[in-house]
């Protein structure tokens, strides 16, 4: 949908990145790598959209740092359409339809109720559900919007007697945050 609209690839890319988890951010060469482009047209497309003042940006250290300007009025416009173009639901309904014996899934928190805290809550409970390949398919289908995705991996978590087993995934540096809730971080 983005690509009828707007006609750099890179320039969606970049919305993606940055409108899907505003508190995203993101430097040049790190911005290059991801997405498997040069820096110059990274660099174009970033100078343009902070001339625009879509994007902030700042320097930490030597490396001049963007994030999504949530204090653009068109902030919340652009997220919108970002949101709807990647059709997150759809995608999470894609995910869940190859886990097997799935009863209920729903999401809760605050994306449940149109918050935009970056974290969206997915509750699956099912019998003979896989976490290695939920967590492949979250993988697969969110890598793309959010490096961070990439780094998750199944946690399992202590059982106690009487437990029915569980496990957690969490992204590597997450590991040290609360562990005692189940699920997906």
């Amino acid at each position: 949908m983005l690509k009828s609209i707007i006609t750099s690839e890179t320039r969606i890319k970049l919305l993606l990145r940055f409108f899907l988890n505003p508190g995203t951010t993101g430097y040049l060469r790190q911005l290059a790598k991801d997405f498997g482009e040069s820096t110059n047209s990274i660099r174009l497309e970033l100078n343009k959209l902070s001339q625009a003042r879509i994007l902030n940006a700042q320097f930490k250290g030597r490396n001049k740092v963007f994030e999504a300007n949530r204090m653009h009025p068109l902030f919340e416009d652009i997220r919108s359409i970002v949101l709807k173009s990647t059709g997150i639901d759809q995608v999470l309904s894609n995910i869940i339809e190859k886990l097997g014996e799935v009863h209920l899934a729903f999401i809760r928190g605050d994306y449940a109720v149109g918050k935009d805290s970056g974290l969206i809550d997915l509750v699956i409970v099912g019998d003979h559900i896989n976490l290695k390949e939920l967590v492949e398919a979250l993988q697969e289908h969110l890598g793309e919007f959010d490096p961070g995705v990439r780094t998750i991996e199944p946690i399992y978590g202590q059982s106690r007697v009487g437990d029915i087993p569980h496990s957690q995934a969490s992204s590597a540096g997450d590991r040290s945050r609360d562990e005692s809730h189940d699920g997906l971080r």
